[in-house]
């Protein structure tokens, strides 16, 4: 908040738009949203000389890498719900087929609530629904689509269906 860049107004994130942003770590506000100047000996504003072209160039490619691994893969899952009209410890995951002519089926995962990956994953074929032996009150569920070259979409959190 209160940063930015090019990403915000110019046609990207304020209209709904997928937009990126290449930041640093740490941040030196004395080097942006600032007209450029010198103020008692300190230079101010957005200038090359204060970019490190390296850094930046190994962040292009990284995101690079990730756009064109996520086009290779299929869209996620549409409709992706958690069945909770019955009190059960089981999980009951229902969603919509993709389009993809070279979408080979769906694997469902989950992970601790307190886990920062997929830990589970379990295969389910091209099947739009599956039961898991495992309470949805204690863990984070998703389901995502793999095309037949093994290529995963990002996984899609279901929300509760009655």
């Amino acid at each position: 908040m209160l940063r930015g860049g090019d990403h915000i107004p110019f046609l990207f994130l304020e209209r709904g738009c997928s937009a990126a942003r290449f930041t640093e770590p740490a941040e030196d506000f004395a080097h942006q949203h600032q007209d450029v100047r010198v103020e008692d000996g300190k230079r101010y504003g957005g200038l090359p000389g204060f970019c490190d072209f390296g850094y930046i160039a190994r962040v292009a490619r990284v995101n690079a890498a990730a756009l064109w691994t996520l086009a290779q893969a299929p869209g996620p899952p549409r409709g992706a719900k958690i069945t909770t009209s019955v009190l059960t410890n089981s999980t009951e995951l229902v969603w919509e087929r993709g389009t993809e002519p070279d979408l080979a089926g769906y694997e469902v995962v989950w992970r601790e609530t307190t886990a920062p990956e997929w830990t589970h994953v379990i295969k389910v074929g091209a099947a739009t629904s599956h039961m898991v032996d495992l309470s949805k009150d204690n863990v984070f569920f998703g389901v995502r689509a793999v095309n037949r070259e093994g290529n995963r979409s990002p996984v899609a959190f279901p929300t509760p269906q009655r």
